[in-house]
């Protein structure tokens, strides 16, 4: 049985901390924690911390902290956790137009929960979010938090093509495109807003362990 959390090499720049492996409120809670304490006390050497639903990828200067050196450090950080409380990030409202060409799945998601587009509407901006990440392509954010009654399989042939600012679900997740890129989300819905833009001082609209809640446009 493999014990939790764990710490393995990933190349020669950069070691991952494993805290589980399945998508759960508590492992992001401890992945973003971890991520926090890296923060609070930092470790010479490291260059970046990535964030993931049940991992940590850690990128450090091998010239600056040898390998043996870091996986120490990070064994000593991860011993004097406190907990797992979750990172009290920002609330972001985001703006959807539903529905329509720029929501074509809505109807579908209706229909395979015995629903109405509007309750599937009023159900998708009760619930508030959490970013759990962002991954898959610059900006892309994963939220935890939708309600089970949402949970919807993906579409059994991805579209080669979705349009930035689309709001979809798969499964038990909601996200938001923040480029266009191909996908296989079932889109109910589509913001103005733009969540990555390289020029902005910080190109990202939704960072890890921000909150999120949808509001009608």
């Amino acid at each position: 049985m493999i014990q939790y959390p764990r710490i393995l090499p990933v190349g020669d720049t950069a070691f991952t901390v494993e805290f589980g492996a399945t998508i759960e409120e508590r492992l992001v809670a401890q992945v973003q924690g971890f991520d926090a304490d890296l923060k609070a006390h930092p470790i010479l050497g490291v260059r970046e911390t990535v964030p993931s639903y049940c991992a940590l990828l850690v990128v450090y200067d091998p010239q600056c902290c040898p390998a043996a050196t870091m996986r120490l450090a990070l064994e000593r950080t991860l011993t004097q956790m406190t907990g797992s409380a979750p990172v009290e990030g920002r609330l972001v409202e985001i703006p959807v137009r539903y529905g329509g060409v720029e929501g074509p799945d809505l109807q579908d998601v209706a229909d395979y929960h015995h629903l109405s587009p509007e309750e599937v509407i009023t159900l998708h901006t009760t619930s508030t979010y959490r970013v759990a990440m962002l991954g898959f392509a610059p900006g892309f954010a994963y939220l935890l938090g939708l309600d089970p009654r949402l949970a919807t399989p993906r579409l059994a042939t991805p579209r080669t093509q979705v349009a930035p600012g689309s709001v979809g679900i798969a499964g038990n997740q909601t996200g938001v495109y923040a480029l266009s890129t191909p996908g296989g989300w079932r889109i109910i819905g589509r913001t103005p807003l733009e969540l990555f833009d390289p020029v902005r001082p910080e190109p990202f609209l939704l960072q890890a362990g921000d909150s999120v809640r949808f509001r009608v446009a």
